[in-house]
């Protein structure tokens, strides 16, 4: 299968299958998958909870090896880590014993910066997503949005050329959201990185991104359906929503995954019964 360097990340019939406790039969997450982003697209994925979404950015990120299919990293194989990429995960990864400033710093470290250099470029990305003058704070200082911002001024601290993104900012609050959204856009846009974000929320990933990749309900998910955003940029995910495009275009990509949401539900209801 050929492959384009014009692409960041390619993962190419990916196929997920996983041994189930006891010798059960075995339980296929992801079936022959293929999903590309180019070099400086922002591309979201949306699917029904559960479906797999966060085991196909598992394995775009190297951290898990796929049963099936290959993953290219701007047309190369991938072999272990994909260290091209930063990933912002769903939970919380900041380590409590650290500052915000530590811990933005500790890839930097790792990666062998030295340490006044390290700390400047540290403190330049607290300021770039409104955190000057919090350096010091430990995470149970900050609120939630602050260790959002944290997190994602450690992802890009590193000046990755991929960003994966697990639904970083489902635990917050609506206007807290909408405000990190934004801050997100605001980066991206000035050096336009690749993204791959995952998300439940149709909304954010309309408002977001350039393309929509649409899942089915698992076992075996795939994509059934991929969606060009043609809202202008530059966006303001709050204003975007109430403009005539952004309804038509939920509506269309919502008639694709209203089923499979509901299949999904069912689901989840025969699991805890």
């Amino acid at each position: 299968m050929m492959a384009s360097t014009a692409h960041a990340l390619e993962l190419l019939g990916i196929t997920c299958t996983f041994a189930t406790p006891g010798g059960g039969p075995s339980y296929t997450a992801v079936a022959d998958t293929t999903l590309r982003v180019a070099a400086g697209e922002f591309v979201s994925v949306v699917g029904p909870t559960g479906c797999g979404k966060s085991t196909l950015l598992n394995v775009g990120a190297g951290l898990l090896a796929p049963s099936a299919g290959e993953v290219r990293v701007f047309g190369e194989p991938l072999r272990g880590l994909n260290r091209r990429a930063g990933y912002m995960f769903q939970a919380e990864a900041l380590l409590p014993w650290r500052s915000a400033l530590d811990n933005v710093l500790l890839g930097l470290q790792y990666r062998g910066v030295p340490e006044t250099e390290a700390r400047a470029q540290a403190e330049d990305w607290l300021a770039r997503v409104g955190l000057a003058g919090f350096g010091d704070r430990y995470p149970h200082q900050l609120s939630g949005g602050m260790r959002k911002r944290t997190a994602l001024a450690q992802t890009l601290a590193l000046d990755p050329d991929i960003i994966l993104m697990d639904e970083p900012f489902s635990a917050l609050d609506v206007q807290t959201r909408q405000l990190m959204e934004n801050e997100v856009l605001e980066l991206w846009s000035a050096k336009k990185k690749a993204v791959l974000f995952i998300t439940h929320d149709l909304d954010e990933a309309i408002a977001m991104s350039d393309r929509v990749v649409v899942l089915s309900a698992g076992p075996a998910t795939r994509p059934i359906g991929e969606f060009g955003i043609d809202l202008p940029r530059p966006r303001n995910v709050a204003e975007v929503r109430n403009t005539p495009r952004f309804v038509e275009l939920h509506r269309q990509i919502w008639d694709v995954l209203r089923e499979e949401v509901l299949k999904g539900y069912q689901q989840q209801l025969r699991k805890a019964a």
